[in-house]
């Protein structure tokens, strides 16, 4: 049996790339985030993690002497960007990320948003703002070298991965150890669809993931995510088949496999298929799209 990485420990991963993992280990995080330090003399942090002051001191002790010159937060979400703010006002570096929490959403989101509907999962970091915001093709120089910035909406709309070299951090996007969480209203299922294709299109040697370990595979595990996507959809409209039903009943339907703990998380993925597909007029929402609705087959 392989034991996970220790919390606080310093692992380098690739040339100049180092990983501390935080101390917040559970089942929507694997064994921790992974906030990572590029370079030396000349450091950026990426994904400084949640507000923990055992990873804060682990951060500055890897640190040392070095100077930051970026935050980079892929999302706002509470177990990768809370820590961004103490660390910028201690470093002096400024705290770079697509936009606030709800920044990018869309149309059908923001009305989910409006409605009431709260996000889910890891829970969002509702106060978070950066100091500087940052957008997809944004080229960024450092002692690391230049970091491109890809928008990845998907699992959060607002959600960066960073590309230096041929390696790329694909932050809570692309991920080892499990398929990703998507958790209207911050989260869309087609936006995460194109993003997925997007990667495909770059061809990125190492994935560098916001929990768990790289990822050499990149191609494979990205369509693994795409085919297990698509499988979950065809479960859905099979389950519909039977009959019209809330999401929460569908997804007793559809989710005959896991611990009945895991059951909330696994009905906010379908309510995301849910939605995708009413946006293609495969599916009807009764009134209309939300978190109580009926849905049917158009």
């Amino acid at each position: 049996m392989t034991l996970p990485p220790r919390p606080e420990t310093v692992t380098e991963v690739a040339d100049g790339i180092r990983r501390i993992i935080a101390p917040n280990a559970s089942p929507m995080t694997h064994w921790g985030t992974n906030t990572y330090l590029l370079g030396a003399e000349s450091v950026v942090v990426i994904d400084p993690g949640p507000e923990d002051a055992a990873h804060f001191d682990a951060i500055l002790s890897a640190l040392g002497d070095a100077e930051v010159t970026h935050i980079l937060v892929s999302h706002a979400h509470r177990d990768h960007s809370p820590l961004a703010a103490r660390l910028a006002r201690r470093t002096g570096a400024p705290v770079c990320a697509f936009g606030h929490a709800a920044a990018g959403r869309s149309p059908v989101m923001a009305a989910l948003a409006e409605s009431g509907m709260a996000g889910g999962g890891e829970g969002v970091d509702t106060g978070f703002v950066p100091d500087t915001s940052i957008g997809d093709g944004t080229v960024i120089a450092t002692g690391a070298g230049k970091i491109e910035v890809i928008h990845t909406p998907g699992h959060m709309e607002g959600h960066l991965s960073f590309a230096l070299g041929d390696v790329l951090f694909s932050g809570d996007h692309v991920m080892g150890w499990a398929s990703t969480l998507i958790s209207p209203p911050d989260g869309d299922l087609g936006a995460f669809r194109a993003s997925c294709a997007r990667l495909l299109a770059r061809g990125d040697a190492v994935y560098l993931p916001g929990h768990g370990a790289p990822i050499t595979e990149t191609a494979e595990r990205v369509e693994w995510l795409l085919s297990h996507r698509d499988a979950r959809e065809a479960a859905i409209l099979s389950a519909l088949a039977d009959g019209a039903a809330k999401a929460g009943v569908l997804t007793r339907r559809v989710y005959t496999d896991i611990p009945e703990a895991m059951l909330p998380m696994a009905e906010r993925n379908l309510l995301a298929h849910l939605i995708d597909l009413a946006e293609q007029s495969v599916v009807l929402a009764r009134p209309h799209v939300a978190l109580d609705a009926v849905w049917e087959l158009a």
